[in-house]
């Protein structure tokens, strides 16, 4: 999705992303990282006992392993930029296959570079929604301006 050159995007352009199974080492891995060891995520006697019944993964989690799901070209690609109104509206459970369902939803001219505004949708295998965001990728104008 990110291959291309500012003035190439266009408003209201889709693409979906290949999936991606999450795993236990994910969210073992991941409270690692964070340092989230929150027990809904690693405990699974606690998780038992909580409206989800299992371990859900970390929402941050998910929004990272989707980002892996993109493809960025560098040279292309200047930055992120940001992320707006993220929520997290489904649990994803160990053993869930992720994918991203993208749309251009806005363009913004900066410098000799461009914003493109991402609507990503995060769904699983049964095609619900496990979260939604608004992500900002800085990309450059053209080939010629590479910063």
């Amino acid at each position: 999705m990110f291959n291309k050159y500012f003035h190439q995007y266009e408003i209201g352009e889709t693409w979906v992303s290949k999936g991606r199974t999450i795993t236990e080492a994910d969210l073992v891995m991941f409270s690692a990282f964070s340092g989230d060891w929150f027990p809904l995520h690693t405990d699974k006697e606690y998780a038992a006992n909580t409206q989800f019944k299992q371990r859900i993964a970390h929402g941050m989690l998910i929004l990272s392993a989707a980002t892996g799901l993109f493809q960025f070209e560098p040279g292309i690609v200047v930055a992120f930029y940001g992320l707006e109104k993220v929520r997290f509206t489904n649990p994803t459970f160990i053993g869930d296959t992720i994918h991203v369902e993208l749309k251009v939803i806005d363009l913004f001219e900066k410098d000799y570079q461009g914003v493109v505004t991402i609507n990503q949708e995060i769904k699983k295998q049964n095609g619900e929604t496990v979260a939604i965001a608004n992500m900002k990728i800085m990309v450059n104008s053209d080939a010629d301006v590479k910063i």
